[in-house]
């Protein structure tokens, strides 16, 4: 008979964000009336910058002829997209890549989630607390980890607790790991990491002879300057870090789909035997035979990004949702919540009202103020008692939750 993947069952609860869509429409369904602002799933209003449409237009045109037609594409991505990637994301920060470091794929959950299957499944993984569902989730599903606890902490599992108390910013822990998630600026909490923080993680992998699966997606938001926009600004970080990018919201891409990430040639991982083995080439392997590439329209537009035009009008919209992080943080800093973050990211992390539970305060907002974010525990048991708040809003829905949620 045919057997289940039976880690799947493993899983606590759906996922995270299908479930705040279920409880909305839910609501919305017996309260047709009510005008429901969405705060809470990070996903961009704003229309695509002009240069990138300009691109996208005429990488759809030349499709339509029999010269510009394009079949198969390299899976890895086209080489004038992964060298403007090369030219403008890393050279002006003094990082050297090659081309074939750079993988063009069609979205950082997508890569955040499927690396985890080229690593043994013995490896020891640590992740932040509250952390994005998908590194965790993905590590059940491949039975990494033993079951999960009450409070939703899987066995096999180093939680890192991310609090007020560190700023956010663990400490690698006291016993060696393997695979390492980060995330800065952090999804949920909205922080950055700065140099220092990050040259100790560095430090850590190197001499335990790990790996550190880095998220920069949202590091277009960065204003500290204290804060590396790549963890290869950190001298070693090429030799043990894997770095993924989007170009979901700086420039609009949640709905076309195009990141990228980055494997250097000189990380390594290890067999059984103690045999160190270059990644780039396995995730090559890997790439090339689950992906076919993403389409080369999508990957002409992805370039303009990079255009002069393109960059200023990819600032404007950073800036935009900038504007709104901080109306949100001051606004709820006025009305008496504790909050963090948007300063470098687009969400606000915020205490819950009279220590309400997480999934309550959801509750409590969506019924009373009409107003949707989502609750912190969803993230992870450190997150019960928070809030999330997403910074992607129209500017009008945005004061207009701030004034329902003060009338509350």
């Amino acid at each position: 008979m045919i057997k289940i993947n039976e880690h799947y069952l493993k899983l606590k609860a759906g996922y995270l964000f299908p479930e705040i869509a279920r409880r909305c429409a839910a609501f919305q369904e017996g309260h047709p009336e009510a005008s429901i602002i969405r705060l809470g799933i990070g996903d961009v209003t704003l229309p695509l910058p002009g240069a990138v449409v300009e691109a996208f237009q005429d990488g759809v045109g030349e499709m339509a002829g029999a010269k510009g037609f394009r079949g198969y594409g390299p899976e890895q991505g086209y080489g004038f997209l992964r060298q403007a990637i090369v030219d403008h994301e890393y050279r002006p920060r003094n990082v050297e890549l090659d081309c074939d470091e750079v993988f063009v794929s069609d979205g950082s959950k997508c890569d955040t989630g499927n690396i985890q299957e080229i690593f043994g499944l013995e490896n020891r993984l640590a992740v932040c607390d509250p952390v994005y569902p998908v590194y965790v989730d993905t590590n059940v599903m491949a039975g990494r980890t033993g079951p999960g606890d009450e409070s939703g902490r899987y066995q096999g599992i180093v939680y890192l607790a991310c609090t007020p108390e560190n700023n956010f910013r663990p400490a690698p822990p006291q016993k060696p790991v393997d695979l390492i998630y980060l995330c800065y600026p952090n999804n949920p909490t909205g922080v950055a990491a700065d140099k220092a923080h990050l040259c100790k993680w560095v430090e850590y992998a190197r001499e335990n002879r790990a790996i550190i699966l880095y998220d920069a997606a949202y590091e277009a938001f960065i204003t500290s300057s204290d804060a590396p926009h790549s963890i290869y600004e950190i001298p070693g970080a090429k030799e043990v870090a894997i770095e993924f990018r989007s170009y979901s919201k700086s420039a609009g891409f949640t709905g076309v789909r195009c990141a990228f990430a980055v494997v250097p040639k000189q990380v390594k991982a290890y067999t059984a035997s103690g045999e160190p083995v270059a990644v780039n080439p396995i995730w090559n392997r890997r790439h090339c035979t689950k992906f076919n590439g993403v389409s080369y329209p999508v990957q002409r537009a992805a370039a303009a990004v990079y255009s002069e035009a393109g960059k200023q009008q990819v600032r404007g919209l950073v800036d935009y949702y900038m504007e709104n992080a901080r109306l949100i943080r001051e606004g709820l800093a006025e009305l008496g919540y504790t909050v963090y973050g948007g300063v470098d990211a687009p969400y606000i992390w915020l205490k819950t009202a009279k220590g309400m539970a997480s999934w309550a305060f959801f509750d409590h907002l969506l019924e009373t103020a009409h107003v949707v974010g989502t609750p912190g525990v969803g993230f992870g048991p450190a997150g019960e008692g928070f809030f999330r708040l997403s910074a992607f809003g129209d500017r009008e829905n945005v004061q207009a939750a701030l004034e329902r949620i003060g009338r509350l």
